[in-house]
């Protein structure tokens, strides 16, 4: 039994949040890149970095397809937004 006081989410409450955090942090991301003026503080907001997977190609004999390319654009509001969302989310359960 866990520690009075202490609450253990599952898998799902923690996708969901860092999906959430994401998508939040992606839109204040492209919202900076829109509206800050040119200087330091938008590339230190907006600079961010991109690991990218793909394409994958299967061939299945009967079926061919190819999956890709897959990226991931995570600058520091990203990180910002899964801060905020997990934070929300763990008040309010």
């Amino acid at each position: 039994m866990p520690p009075r006081g202490a609450v253990r989410h599952g898998v799902l409450f923690n996708a969901i949040t860092l999906s959430a955090g994401f998508i939040a942090g992606g839109l204040m991301t492209q919202v900076c890149r829109k509206f800050l003026p040119p200087g330091a503080a938008k590339e230190f907001f907006t600079t961010g970095v991109s690991p990218s997977a793909g394409p994958l190609t299967i061939d299945l004999v009967i079926l061919k397809f190819a999956l890709g390319p897959v990226a991931l654009d995570v600058s520091l509001l990203s990180l910002v937004g899964i801060v905020a969302a997990y934070l929300i989310a763990r008040s309010l359960f």
